[in-house]
């Protein structure tokens, strides 16, 4: 006689692969992935937050939670720095659950700029202010100049580059699942550089379960030790590819130089840009995005309560 599941285990198993609807929020879980497309696509922007990966990945970080409205938005809610937030990365839902929303959350994140020019007026419309989320704007850089690092513009990092190459071979490997342990030693050894833990769980997880959330990357070696690797996807419809992590051992030096310019020379003809994430307020990190001369923002727009 066949065994069956329980229809209770078989319900929890069901719910779990689906967004539930409004007003009722789950975390998000491993099974969603597929329920999910196309709602984090649906935008050409390119915001590197709008993608399964970058949710599941940061879900413990910001405890995000999702709910779908029946006429199709997806809405995600979480938290950070005690205040609580919520965005939605396509199509805005009425005005009654935008309320409710603003209502019980401290802001609306990650409002994107084609949102803002068809949405702006009504947002406004409510008495609401929208600001420019700065320290939140991705950069995004032409792949061909991060491939070929021409001119004076570059001439630093080129240096940089040349120095590493004539100090080291280094060799680049597609990142694969016999890898995976090659690329987990060097987040190990960056983190005891550190001395902190920074994104070491995220980086982790996005490491081991890279085939299953649909990214890509690179792992760099140097006399067949790793000395760094990088891991991202495509967003913008295909038109950018946005690099989540990167990591290298800072006793090589040049080796983030090198795997930036490598890994844009890898990229297929395919992408025109690279999307290499915003810098979260943090001036140093601001410094080095800027060093690259990138071609512009992403820009994100955070709505408050007046």
């Amino acid at each position: 006689m066949p065994y069956h599941l329980p229809m209770a285990v078989l319900n929890s198993y069901h719910e779990a692969m689906f967004v539930p609807t409004w007003p009722e929020f789950a975390p998000i879980s491993l099974e969603m992935r597929d329920s999910l497309y196309p709602s984090l696509n649906e935008l050409p922007d390119g915001i590197s937050e709008f993608t399964f990966s970058n949710l599941f990945l940061f879900r413990a970080t910001y405890g995000y939670r999702l709910s779908r409205h029946p006429k199709g938005a997806l809405i995600v809610e979480g938290a950070k720095l005690g205040k609580s937030f919520f965005y939605v990365p396509g199509l805005l839902p009425p005005d009654e659950v935008l309320a409710e929303l603003m209502g019980r959350n401290d802001y609306l994140k990650n409002l994107s700029e084609s949102q803002l020019r068809t949405e702006g007026e009504r947002l406004a419309s409510k008495g609401w202010l929208i600001a420019e989320d700065r320290d939140n704007f991705d950069y995004y850089y032409g792949k061909k100049d991060l491939a070929e690092l021409l001119g004076k513009t570059y001439h630093k990092k080129r240096n940089l580059v040349n120095a590493f190459n004539g100090a080291y071979v280094c060799e680049s490997r597609p990142l694969t699942p016999e890898r995976v342990g090659d690329a987990l030693a060097v987040l190990l050894e960056w983190a005891t550089l550190k001395g902190e833990p920074g994104d070491v769980i995220a980086s982790t997880e996005a490491l081991e379960r890279f085939e299953t959330l649909g990214m890509s990357g690179s792992v760099y070696y140097v006399a067949g030790k790793p000395v760094g690797w990088c891991l991202g996807e495509p967003v913008a419809k295909g038109t950018m590819f946005a690099i989540h992590f990167e990591k290298g051992i800072d006793h090589y030096k040049g080796v983030y130089q090198y795997i930036n310019q490598e890994f844009a020379r890898g990229l297929p003809e395919s992408f025109t840009f690279i999307n290499r994430e915003q810098d979260l307020g943090d001036e140093g990190l601001r410094q080095a995005k800027e060093t690259y001369r990138p071609l512009g923002f992403v820009k994100k727009y955070r709505v408050t309560r007046a």
